[in-house]
């Protein structure tokens, strides 16, 4: 009977946490879930009609593709390996002989052979060598065919580098790692089949761009956080921030009166498909661009909230509140930074041009090149910075409120639960003829009808054995609970 009084007050209160796995469980209630989920469940429902909508004609897109040759009629590619190069040329002149590479043929009609070909200084000076696999195009004219260098082949060390980040990955994040790279490699999917075959056919390219995401998002963070409540709440406020960055990069860029022309890409886009609206393709770009850092952000503070209400599960909501907040700052701080340098590095190039015109800094970040990258920075930046408050909020009223009792709270379940004194429940009382007993800080209905003539260990208790030994306030040890406490040699005992 006493061994199920001890364990019924550690197990029958509703607001206990364990700690299970690699994550923390929480209780969440079930009204807040059911808001959570059926809202998640409506956004699902929306974004897999808007891919419905607006899934691209394929035959369309084939025939818009058709209609743009990569290469002039006639030419086709060999493959070939360079066996000699030339010295770069100098910046002054052009001496014979530089600027060329000798590469043997390895595809073609006239495989087997040797052919010189020019390539350009920048290459030449890229360290191309001897032993290198290049592309040469081969243009046949009565009869007698000229080659010409086109590219370097890069698939294996490419292929190297995306194999040692996927090791690294998972080995250092282990089955969290291997799902974040199949959620990636859902990503890029989403992107070639449905996000660039919607953009080229003319659909609205803000709405595709914001459809796609959420669709990401939704496979992204499940399979790579896991379904739960915690993940729901890092999605909730993921979604709110790419809406809000959609909302400020279409205003932002509608008021800037930016064209979409500053880029070569654009330009070049623009000749090819005149019927392309290159501003909401610049909207679409801001939208895809802050995944990462809000997708970062967001579980972070999911996390933090979880966390500091496991660690203090007597605090109130505000308190959650503000312990998350206090670390969302600094978390905020530092991915601000990653954003905005992260597009000064891909803006590098654009920068040094700018650099050699003269014009005045401000006039210079006016132009439409550097007004389409502040812009793009600045609405992604609100947009994560906003989402961090946002996912904390949801995570503070999903959660629980503060337990009545703070030590009705189970913890260290593994070990044993840390459960009230029988005076704290009115109306019942322990067994008669038992006495307590000392379990930690507090007290608990022991086994023994008097206390046990010899102090020794372990002692058989409701749990099991008794935890180990632990000193009083001065310092002095003895086996916990049994006994009075404190003993009669050991003076009063501290608080």
């Amino acid at each position: 009977m006493a061994h199920s009084h001890g364990h019924s007050h550690g197990h029958s209160h509703g607001h206990g946490h364990a700690h299970g796995g690699d994550d923390v469980e929480v209780e969440v209630d079930a009204l807040p879930r059911m808001v959570l989920t059926v809202s998640l469940v409506l956004v699902a429902v929306i974004t897999l009609a808007g891919v419905a909508a607006w899934w691209p004609d394929r035959a369309a897109v084939d025939q818009l593709q058709g209609s743009q040759e990569f290469i002039a009629k006639g030419v086709v590619f060999e493959t070939a390996e360079v066996t000699s190069v030339s010295a770069p040329c100098a910046a002054e002149g052009k001496p014979k002989g530089c600027d060329t590479a000798t590469a043997k043929l390895a595809s073609g009609p006239d495989t087997g052979t040797e052919v010189s070909v020019e390539v350009s200084t920048p290459m030449a000076r890229s360290g191309l060598e001897a032993g290198d696999k290049v592309e040469l195009s081969r243009i046949e004219k009565q009869g007698e065919a000229t080659y010409a260098f086109f590219d370097v082949e890069r698939g294996p060390p490419l292929a190297l580098l995306v194999g040692l980040f996927v090791i690294a990955v998972v080995a250092v994040a282990r089955l969290r790692g291997l799902m974040a790279v199949l959620g990636l490699g859902f990503a890029g999917a989403v992107v070639w089949l449905f996000l660039l075959p919607a953009l080229l056919s003319g659909e609205p390219a803000a709405w595709v761009a914001l459809v796609s995401s959420v669709l990401i998002l939704y496979v992204v963070l499940y399979t790579t956080h896991g379904l739960s409540v915690r993940t729901s709440v890092a999605l909730a406020g993921t979604l709110a921030g790419v809406a809000v960055t959609a909302l400020i990069g279409t205003v932002a860029i509608g008021a800037s009166r930016l064209s979409g022309l500053g880029s070569e890409s654009g330009q070049t886009l623009s000749s090819l498909d005149d019927g392309l609206d290159l501003q909401s393709l610049l909207v679409a770009a801001v939208i895809i661009a802050g995944l990462g850092a809000l997708n970062d952000v967001t579980i972070t503070q999911a996390s933090a909230v979880w966390e500091l209400r496991a660690a203090g599960p007597d605090s109130s909501r505000w308190d959650i509140f503000r312990g998350a907040m206090r670390i969302g700052r600094d978390h905020v701080a530092s991915t601000i930074y990653t954003i905005v340098f992260a597009y000064v590095g891909s803006a590098l190039t654009l920068l040094l041009v700018i650099q050699l015109y003269d014009r005045t800094f401000l006039s210079l970040l006016t132009t439409e090149q550097m007004a389409g990258e502040i812009v793009a920075t600045m609405a992604a930046g609100i947009g994560v910075v906003l989402a961090m408050p946002i996912t904390t909020v949801i995570g503070a009223l999903t959660l629980p409120g503060p337990a009545p009792r703070p030590e009705e709270m189970e913890y260290d379940r593994a070990r044993r639960p840390m459960v009230p004194p029988p005076r704290a429940y009115p109306g019942q009382q322990p067994p008669a003829g038992y006495r307590p007993t000392r379990v930690g800080p507090r007290e608990q209905p022991g086994p023994y009808p008097e206390p046990p003539p010899v102090r020794g260990y372990p002692a058989p208790g409701p749990q099991g054995p008794r935890p180990g030994a632990r000193g009083d306030h001065h310092g002095r040890q003895r086996p916990m609970g049994q006994g009075p406490w404190p003993p009669p040699d050991q003076g009063p005992r501290g608080r």
